[in-house]
């Protein structure tokens, strides 16, 4: 099969379902597709919490969403089979290489379905899919470009291109002015998507008080839904006056405060991709998942992690916190340092200049 299809303008699918940091690891294979195929049309099928940031991306034409647990549902999959056939698409490109993802590629009737090859590839997807890429790629943003080439797209590089909703950037904007005014401040999320990837609340407000009393610089703790809020309350309360409740955020509106946060602090989550996507520096903290494949992309960062809590996907999910517990105060506290004095350098570098 030929590498290089001779139409320019191929109609393309994208699986990539879920999670939110997922997703926006996947970005860069929309924006590869669009710099090699200008007119291409390329439909994104993904779960709710994604699509707010995928609608007004660039190099998505379209965005369509399918509720949680659509494959028990004969009328949805119907529903997405006549939505995807319409479409009239030349491939489907699958990342995330679930049933869930590989299903939805196997109805659009794509005459070519690339996903990955077990183990990356599980469940049912090695069956739907019909090209099949063995990962090699450490990080998960390369490897999911090496289902760009058989498309043609050798070496693509990773570009999020995080779309800016102007509502939100001004909304943000005068939310920071008020609350910082000209001063730097950090993001800090506590939360999670699995309980073992959580980080003690009490050593969030330890740094909180760290960077507040000794480097000047407030926190800003981000939270999303109550129990998260909870959390964030908490660390505020212990902070001895360094951090302050970030206000309920929509995920445009917290790409928009990201932009403006001189580093974030999280765990392996959607919110620290969204702020590595926006050039922001971050430090990661890993238990469960590893750092150097699941951290946040680029050499700006600092990722940090005590050893690997290893065991499958479902073991991990629901395993105690104990990797991440292993990772001290002092750690983050060193990290934050080095990226404010790597920070200054280049301001120094900047004015000489």
């Amino acid at each position: 099969m030929a590498s290089i299809p001779i139409s320019r303008s191929p109609r393309i699918l994208i699986c990539r379902l879920s999670a939110i940091g997922d997703c926006v690891l996947t970005m860069p294979m929309a924006v590869a597709l669009r710099k090699l195929y200008p007119h291409a049309w390329i439909t994104w099928v993904t779960q709710s919490p994604g699509a707010s940031l995928l609608c007004n991306h660039a190099s998505v034409d379209e965005v369509i969403t399918v509720s949680r647990g659509w494959t028990k549902s004969p009328r949805a999959i119907w529903k997405l089979r006549q939505r995807l056939r319409s479409l009239k698409l030349d491939w489907a490109l699958d990342p995330q290489s679930l049933t869930k993802s590989a299903l939805a590629a196997w109805v659009s009737a794509a005459p070519r379905r690339i996903g990955f090859a077990p183990p990356q590839g599980r469940e049912l997807a090695p069956w739907c899919n019909n090209e099949r890429i063995e990962r090699t790629a450490e990080h998960v943003a390369d490897a999911f470009l090496q289902l760009l080439q058989p498309l043609g797209i050798e070496e693509p590089v990773v570009d999020f291109q995080m779309p800016r909703d102007e509502e939100a950037e001004r909304q943000m904007a005068s939310y920071c002015e008020m609350q910082f005014a000209e001063t730097r401040f950090a993001v800090v999320n506590p939360g999670a998507g699995w309980d073992s990837r959580l980080w003690p609340l009490d050593r969030y407000s330890q740094v909180a008080s760290f960077l507040g009393g000794c480097e000047g610089i407030p926190s800003l703790v981000t939270w999303a839904g109550d129990r998260e809020r909870v959390w964030a309350e908490e660390i505020v309360a212990n902070s001895k006056g360094h951090a302050i409740l970030a206000p309920p955020t929509s995920l445009p509106e917290l790409v928009a405060v990201s932009r403006r946060a001189t580093f974030f602090i999280s765990p392996d989550t959607g919110p620290m991709h969204i702020a590595a996507a926006v050039n922001v520096p971050c430090i990661s903290l890993h238990g469960t998942t590893k750092a150097g494949s699941s951290g946040p992309y680029g050499s700006q960062h600092v990722k940090l992690q005590a050893y690997f809590q290893s065991g499958t996907s479902r073991y991990r999910r629901r395993a105690l916190n104990d990797a991440m517990q292993a990772i001290p105060v002092e750690w983050v506290c060193q990290a934050a340092r080095q990226i404010l004095e790597r920070s200054e350098q280049q301001s120094e570098k900047a004015d000489a200049a």
